[in-house]
């Protein structure tokens, strides 16, 4: 179901990457980044080191949708979770989800639109 690759792989992906924004991008560390994104310390680790988060692989448009929420994030002191579901919005129905949720479940179909 494209509900449990949202939820067990896409918000990981996008955390992943916001982590690695906010550290790389906005000198922050990993206190910061768990008290902006509202996970543990430890969470945000294992999401530097790519132990957790890494299975989408997002495509350059996406990455920069990332980027362009943790500056709006740390600009603004948006409240993550919502740009977080923002991009979720934005990512169904798009390559990196459906190619990755074509992977997973081999009943997908190639013209698949249940996420559109």
């Amino acid at each position: 179901m494209p509900q449990e690759i949202e939820v067990w792989y896409l918000i990981p992906g996008i955390r992943r990457e916001l982590a690695k924004t906010l550290l790389e991008k906005h000198n922050m560390n990993q206190k910061k980044i768990s008290e902006i994104l509202g996970i543990t310390e430890s969470a945000v680790s294992q999401y530097l080191k790519a132990k957790r988060g890494s299975e989408i692989k997002f495509d350059e448009g996406e990455i920069q949708l990332i980027e362009d929420a943790a500056r709006k994030i740390v600009d603004r002191k948006l409240e993550a979770n919502k740009e977080i579901y923002k991009l979720c919005v934005s990512f169904r129905g798009g390559e990196s989800l459906c190619d990755f949720h074509k992977q997973q479940d081999g009943t997908v179909e190639d013209d698949c639109k249940l996420c559109c």
